[in-house]
């Protein structure tokens, strides 16, 4: 006769009446009327018993400690019950303790008959305490059919055991079976102990044995935490966990799961809930047979016994430390390179004594280190994050699919407890993307975005989350996300018009634990509102060059709104697309160099039309061809004037403590004075005015051997800062003399590089500016994850 839910209460649920009383509303309340109970001794009435056992075997007065020990018990009996049930609890109470006083004769002999008391004694008195309160309740011994073969791990014999409870429910339906734990019988009837959480594995033992369809252990703490909620303060409950990731929790030493807990989980279809008796209110913890939303937990043992097998060969350890399984000492971690292996202390006597006489050698016990570990179905991705974080008297790290596991000295098993729950286990940080223009680099971006967001998702262990697109007059924003993959048909369909200030407002209040907002514009309005984004806790990224070369004293106060704010602008897009030119500087400055001078070519439009100009077609020519393909802006006096490269070379500039303003970087544009503010369309007709001046420009550089380029230059030697943007005549072996058409290049000159440090490729194109973009976001990500 089926039951639907079996619930087990230990001893610290069961620790004195008013935790009683609490089990017995539980069970009125959370369960069913037919519903088996499963029951540990009460409080520390185990230890007490084992105490006796001691006391007699080395002929000791037990007279006090039994007194004591049955007082405890009678207290409980006066303070829950009544009447017939009060008289009855306490009749047979006395007669259990004047058998015990006789079994205390031979202690050695009747240890198992002795220690089972307690289980009883609690089976007996839940079930009165039910009964007084109306309802269909009885205790019931799980020797009468729980038949084990006894063993250092004893094994059920199953289909005898089933058919002997099936009798048992049959004889009683609709009543609460109050079962006691931790205890079967040999098939010749003797008491067996089931060890170490024997009450936890008898409780899912009996359930799939009566075919119940979940079993609840109740408990003094919430269930599984993903870290021990005494050390940390920060620990979370997991509400879900996986039985591959439990099981693998409790081989490592969890003390709220035992391996043998869970073997019937893996056999029969159960699930299994941990809970607290003092918090039945509360969240708990769900044990599922498959997947489970659950964040790492780390786990940690202050100590361990490590036994060295010194001198042993490698084929006798590997089957040795096997058969540590086999007998139920299963290994916590073993490291057969060092011919050693962990075990829990309380199994370390039984295992050093089965690898002595396996290795025929002896093994040396070790009890200085303790145990960290990591347990979750992504072991494997953050192997590396924990590597980082072992000091040099760590362990080698073992890995599994399931488990990241060292050993320490015991004095680091906190810290680095701490340390791994702070770097791996956290709940994922999110953090919200804002896209600032969706024009030729910023749909790039988004393309790109759309095919590796699960990628960066797994590398940096964060979530990052499209939230909000802004166009030149429409904005969308999503609090859930915007689906990259879909952006365009999302944006077309829900797209609204806006004003910034409201949408800053509304992006401050969305419940990310970052923001940041990639500028994939050339808007000033935009550069101009970076204060604002900054006082909302945004972080920044730029492909937009307005804010890096605008006002030095806006720019000043940007740079002391990010200190003070602790946050992050990151520009690396604004000069040479994707080269890593800031990555160089950088580089530089921390290696204890001293850059002299910063000479390029940083317009692709320049490079490819004076790759290209020799005097021998007009220069407006090239210029009308270049724009034909595409390569010029719409108004090619954007490129022409200069002013870009002007912009640039200040970026650079400030980004190495030099404080200029724009005007003081000098510009020889190429666009006449009478040119510069036509219409285009009158400009494009007196293109040809150009020419002239590039003629001579060149024919002036031929004549001493030379080429015309466009560069810009930066020197920072001595105390004359020179900073020009304009034309410039090259020897053939220049660098820029061989520049590929449409390339940047940027030649540094340090005392390290007297002869210049050249970085060269593609400075332009949606690709390589978007990739910048990327490459920015994720160094913001690192440093706001690290």
């Amino acid at each position: 006769m089926a039951r639907s839910h079996l619930h087990k209460f230990g001893g610290s649920s069961l620790a004195d009446a008013d935790c009683y009383r609490r089990v017995v509303h539980i069970l009125l309340t959370q369960g069913q009327a037919d519903d088996l109970v499963v029951v540990s001794a009460a409080g520390k009435t185990t230890n007490a018993l084992i105490a006796l056992i001691e006391q007699a075997s080395r002929g000791e007065d037990t007279a006090a400690a039994l007194t004591a020990l049955q007082e405890f018990q009678r207290q409980l009996i006066s303070q829950l019950l009544i009447g017939d049930e009060a008289q009855s609890q306490q009749a047979q109470l006395n007669a259990d303790f004047v058998r015990l006083a006789g079994w205390l004769k031979e202690p050695q002999q009747q240890r198992n008959v002795i220690q089972s008391l307690g289980e009883c004694w609690s089976a007996r008195l839940l079930a009165a305490a039910l009964r007084q309160l109306g309802v269909a309740a009885a205790s019931l011994d799980a020797r009468e059919f729980l038949t084990v073969a006894p063993g250092l791990t004893p094994q059920p014999i199953e289909q005898y055991s089933r058919d002997l409870l099936e009798q048992r429910l049959v004889a009683q339906p609709h009543t609460r079976l109050v079962i006691t734990g931790y205890i079967a019988a040999d098939e010749q009837g003797d008491t067996v102990l089931l060890g170490r959480n024997g009450s936890d594995y008898s409780a899912t033992l009996i359930g799939s044995l009566a075919g119940v369809q979940g079993v609840t252990i109740w408990t003094d703490v919430e269930g599984v935490f993903n870290a021990d909620p005494n050390l940390l303060d920060d620990a979370r409950l997991q509400t879900q966990l996986s039985l591959d990731e439990a099981d693998r929790l409790a081989r490592l030493g969890s003390p709220v799961l035992h391996p043998r807990t869970l073997q019937p989980l893996k056999q029969h279809a159960l699930d299994l809930n941990v809970r607290s008796s003092y918090t039945p209110e509360r969240p708990y913890t769900r044990i599922l047979a498959g997947e489970a939303d659950a964040e790492p937990v780390v786990t940690s043992l202050s100590r361990v016994a490590l036994l060295h097998c010194d001198g042993a060969a490698q084929d006798a350890l590997g089957e040795a430390f096997a058969e540590l399984e086999q007998q139920g000492l299963a290994p916590l971690v073993s490291y057969p390179e060092r011919a050693a292996v962990a075990v829990l202390e309380e199994q370390a006597d039984a295992a050093e004594a089965l690898l002595a006489d396996r290795l025929a050698s002896p093994v040396r016990r070790d009890h200085s280190h303790g145990l960290v570990g990591l347990v979750s179905d992504g072991a494997t991705r953050l192997r590396g994050a924990f590597s980082r974080l072992l000091g040099r008297q760590a362990w080698p790290l073992k890995a599994d699919a399931l488990a990241l596991v060292t050993l320490v000295p015991a004095d680091q098993v906190a810290d680095l407890t701490a340390r791994v729950h702070r770097r791996c286990a956290g709940a994922r940080k999110r953090i919200g993307l804002i896209v600032a223009g969706k024009g030729n680099i910023g749909s790039a971006w988004l393309d790109q975005f759309a095919g590796y967001q699960a990628r960066i998702r797994q590398d940096l262990e964060a979530e990052l989350t499209l939230v909000a697109i802004l166009g030149q007059n429409q904005a969308l924003l999503c609090e859930r996300g915007i689906v990259p993959a879909q952006w365009r048909e999302h944006f077309d369909a829900d797209a609204s018009d806006y004003q910034l200030d409201d949408v800053v407002r509304q992006l401050a209040a969305l419940p990310y634990d970052e923001l940041v907002l990639l500028d994939i514009t050339a808007s000033a309005q935009l550069s101009l509102a970076y204060p604002r984004l900054l006082e909302a806790g945004i972080h920044l990224v730029s492909a937009n060059k307005q804010a890096g070369s605008g006002p030095l004293a806006f720019y000043q106060q940007l740079k002391q709104h990010l200190a003070e704010r602790h946050l992050y602008w990151r520009y690396n897009a604004t000069v040479g697309a994707g080269l890593p030119i800031f990555y160089a500087l950088d580089d530089l400055r921390r290696s204890g160099d001293r850059l002299q001078r910063i000479d390029g070519v940083f317009s692709g439009t320049l490079s490819w039309l004076f790759h290209h100009y020799d005097g021998q077609r007009p220069f407006s020519e090239l210029v009308l061809e270049a724009k034909a393909e595409g390569l010029t802006e719409p108004d090619p006096r954007d490129d022409l004037s200069g002013v870009d490269m002007q912009r640039k070379l200040l970026i650079l500039a400030r980004e190495l403590g030099v404080a200029l303003e724009l005007e003081q970087v000098a510009l020889e544009s190429l666009v006449p004075n009478a040119l510069k503010d036509l219409p285009l369309d009158q400009f494009l007709a007196r293109i040809d005015e150009l020419d002239t001046p590039l003629t001579d420009a060149v024919a002036e550089a031929a004549q001493t051997g030379k080429v015309l380029r466009y560069t810009a230059a930066l020197s920072l030697e001595s105390d004359r800062l020179v900073a020009r943007v304009g034309l410039d005549a090259v020897t053939p072996e220049h660098p820029f003399a061989s520049l590929p058409a449409g390339d940047n290049q940027f030649l540094l000159r340090s005392d390290y590089y007297p002869d210049g440090l050249v970085i060269q490729g593609p400075g332009a194109g949606r690709a390589v500016t978007a990739a910048a973009v990327q490459s920015d976001l994720v160094a913001i990500c690192r440093r706001l994850l690290h």
